[in-house]
């Protein structure tokens, strides 16, 4: 599999490398089997666990409604360093396969294996086939860091998944845009609302493999970041990423939200319609592109004027011809 793309086997008429061929197939579905049986488990435990009143009460607190949990798999991961291992991992291929998953750390110094996660909630990542290829978890108290994802691994690379993109072919009907935000959470407050097409990167920033997979469903993107520093920054990488993609027919826009804000606070206490009309009246990329390159510089003066287009004409060359 290169870069979320199946890759077809080839066909060999070299037995040792058939079996070979064979093998890593029979092992790759396995991993696949062994992540959606940890996802069962978290599942299960967030339901069963004698601690579960913790995981529960911090997501009923985040206002999630029970069916909102269930559609996007969430779980909990308990205290205990064992865990997954005692449950899962009954024999040294699957052992092994855990660790190649991400799901369990070898710490060599000491000789010990554990589990990656523990006490978290847990967000199963799938991939756009809706198979679980990883986990992010959130923390319940103010431990750093607050969310854990998977490392990279055979199934997950983060640089072409995003969250959400599953629940979207699998709820949103006749789509016109797809938003990107910054967190789990924010995808899912905004799908209970009722808005089934926003998406997260997965600790990255917006890349050209995440707006190809976006641009192959829709003909406009929207960014909606925080508007401190670092949600200017994400937003200006996205643009950067966006800018050689711009054919004809095609949009971004860029929405940054009031300081203090995210999508899960803003559609809790203004709703879905508010937020929906923030996307509709983003700023297209030009004027994104233009406030931001220009500021500390004087528009009202021709040197000004002359600085601002020098900067920016880099980025407009980046725009495809016509």
């Amino acid at each position: 599999k290169v870069a979320g793309v199946e890759v077809p086997r080839e066909q060999t008429n070299d037995p040792q490398k058939r079996a070979q061929n064979e093998a890593q197939e029979k092992a790759r579905k396995l991993l696949f089997s062994l992540m959606e049986q940890a996802n069962d488990y978290y599942q299960l435990q967030l339901r069963e666990h004698p601690q579960k009143n913790t995981p529960v009460n911090y997501l009923k607190n985040r206002g999630l409604s029970g069916q909102i949990a269930k559609d996007f798999g969430v779980g909990y991961a308990p205290p205990g360093w064992d865990n997954l291992i005692k449950t899962l991992a009954t024999s040294n291929e699957k052992q092994d396969l855990l660790l190649e998953g991400g799901m369990l750390i070898n710490n060599e110094d000491k000789g010990r294996l554990y589990d990656r996660f523990r006490e978290r909630i847990m967000f199963p990542i799938r991939d756009s086939r809706g198979r679980v290829i990883g986990f992010g978890g959130r923390v319940l108290n103010d431990e750093k860091p607050k969310y854990l994802n998977s490392p990279e691994t055979p199934l997950f690379s983060k640089s072409h998944e995003l969250y959400g993109l599953h629940h979207i072919r699998k709820f949103a009907k006749n789509l016109s845009r797809i938003v990107v935000v910054e967190g789990y959470m924010d995808v899912i407050a905004l799908a209970q609302f009722g808005i089934h097409y926003s998406v997260a990167t997965l600790g990255t920033s917006v890349g050209k493999p995440h707006l190809e997979m976006l641009f192959r469903r829709v003909d406009q993107v929207v960014f909606c970041f925080d508007g401190d520093d670092a949600g200017r920054k994400a937003a200006f990488r996205g643009m950067e990423a966006a800018l050689p993609m711009m054919e004809d027919g095609r949009g971004v826009k860029f929405l940054f939200l009031p300081e203090g804000e995210d999508p899960d606070s803003m559609v809790r206490s203004k709703g879905a319609q508010h937020l929906e009309h923030l996307f509709s009246n983003a700023d297209p990329l030009e004027t994104f592109l233009f406030t931001q390159m220009s500021e500390g510089i004087d528009l009202a003066t021709m040197d000004g004027k002359a600085r601002l287009s020098k900067l920016v004409a880099p980025y407009i060359n980046l725009i495809p011809d016509g």
